[in-house]
């Protein structure tokens, strides 16, 4: 019994010492086994605790070191995540003020400017409401007004042409017709327009001139512009020997002569135009300005390009070497006039290896033998463009066609004072615009001096290579 009570005893003292120990040392069990001895813990056979950090224990003390170097690892990351993210909350919160603010004052001076420029446009007129126009103002053009140019002194052509800045301007709305009409739908309407969407009476529809003016009443509120009449159908025919005269089967070879835009002057009512743009030629009409009955107008109305010009004194708003093709068909221009200046116009325009195509009673050989006077103006006219170094390629009947030399040598090999000399630096402008006209021949000094037989087809054309593009520009795809 004394054993027993003495043996109880000890083992009541070792479970106390061992849950002091629990206490003192709670982070021991962490790292190991509940089955441990005590003795590794610093608790001795006899049951009394040993000092952990005596000399005689050092794998405790690498523990205890290793276990507080992770803690503090841990307490050091979580210090450190929680500081960033309240860092982020702090800046987030304060940044989106300022980008609020910013975004406001950026509203608020588009607004300010947005208001300005309304003042601005505006001007003295802006608590004025827009008025309309008187119907005198119909066919106003501004910079064409033939009797305020005769008034002005203007004569021998120049009351035609383009004349700015004696005029005030017109702060009004100009209304079409009164009987306006949506146009019909392309292709239709290439050939039938309505007659009330148009200036032009009966009178000047029989009295048109031009070969390319054919037309026909269909109805009273129509006009037509195709027929089945032999008579009014000679376009097809007339652009086919054009074609022969050049060395073509038909009209629909002269994409492969180098032909693709056309100048057509004086063009009517865009007929010539209408039929060579089935054939993927793009022609441009260009005519004087004319109040009634304007050529420029119905051209326009068909959906065609036109644009009003005149060969009276100033340049034509194209750049030097544009068009592959001139053509003139009654176009009312005395290309013999004014010492031939005309001409010079026309090949500054004209490319290299193009054509021009004239079509006047002047030209007629029959002609010549019933009047000299008709005779003495087309030897000028021969003599002129054969300085310019032109060659005469066919001539038939009332037409004639000639071919712009390709080679700039040409010029340079003529003898000593015979035809226009060469354009000086300053004079030949890549785009004139309205300048006054030139007694001289231009563009030969022209990077885009290439003949046309010389560049590829359409619409191989259409997509410019690298040194084409850095030749031509932008716009080159459609010359």
């Amino acid at each position: 019994m004394k054993e027993r009570n003495e043996k109880e005893d000890l083992e009541k003292d070792h479970s106390t010492d061992q849950s002091y120990l629990a206490l003192r040392f709670p982070f021991r069990f962490l790292s190991h086994d509940n089955n441990t001895s005590p003795s590794k813990y610093g608790i001795s056979e006899n049951g009394f605790t040993s000092d952990i950090f005596s000399s005689g224990t050092p794998r405790s003390r690498q523990n205890f070191t290793m276990l507080f170097l992770k803690f503090s690892l841990i307490a050091i990351v979580f210090l450190a995540l929680t500081g960033s993210f309240w860092w982020t909350i702090s800046i987030s919160t304060s940044s989106r003020g300022h980008i609020y603010h910013g975004y406001r004052r950026l509203q608020e001076q588009l607004v300010s400017d947005l208001w300005d420029i309304g003042e601005i446009s505006l001007g003295s007129t802006r608590s004025k409401d827009l008025e309309f126009c008187s119907e005198d103002f119909e066919n106003y053009v501004p910079c064409f007004n033939e009797s305020q140019n005769l008034a002005l002194g203007y004569s021998n052509g120049d009351e035609v042409d383009r004349h700015c800045g004696q005029e005030l301007k017109q702060h009004c709305l100009v209304l079409p017709p009164v009987k306006y009409r949506i146009p019909l739908r392309w292709p239709t309407g290439r050939d039938v327009i309505w007659v009330s969407n148009v200036k032009i009476t009966a009178q000047e529809v029989l009295s048109s001139g031009s070969l390319t003016k054919r037309m026909m009443m269909l109805e009273e509120e129509q006009i037509s512009f195709r027929s089945a009449s032999l008579m009014f159908d000679g376009v097809e025919d007339y652009s086919h020997q054009i074609a022969e005269m050049i060395g073509l089967r038909n009209e629909s070879n002269f994409i492969l002569a180098g032909v693709r835009t056309i100048l057509d002057i004086g063009c009517g009512y865009g007929s010539f135009g209408a039929h060579l743009f089935s054939k993927e030629l793009l022609t441009m009409c260009i005519a004087n300005y004319e109040a009634s009955g304007s050529q420029v107008q119905l051209t326009l109305e068909r959906g065609l390009p036109a644009m009003i010009g005149s060969f009276a004194s100033k340049q034509l708003p194209y750049p030097s070497l544009s068009f592959d093709m001139l053509h003139c068909a009654r176009c009312g221009i005395d290309w013999d006039q004014k010492d031939g200046i005309l001409l010079l116009e026309v090949d500054r325009v004209l490319k290299p290896g193009g054509y021009f195509v004239w079509t006047s009673p002047l030209t007629n050989p029959q002609a010549f033998l019933r009047n000299k006077e008709n005779q003495k103006r087309w030897n000028f006219v021969r003599d002129f463009v054969e300085n310019l170094c032109w060659e005469l390629v066919s001539q038939q009947d009332e037409t004639v066609v000639w071919k712009k030399t390709s080679k700039a040598s040409c010029y340079s090999s003529r003898k000593p004072g015979s035809g226009p000399s060469i354009c000086s630096k300053g004079n030949d402008v890549e785009s004139p615009y309205y300048r006054p006209l030139q007694p001289c021949i231009g563009g030969t000094r022209n990077r885009r001096w290439i003949p046309i037989e010389e560049r590829r087809n359409w619409p191989s054309r259409a997509n410019l290579n690298k040194n084409e593009l850095a030749v031509y520009g932008n716009y080159g795809a459609l010359l």
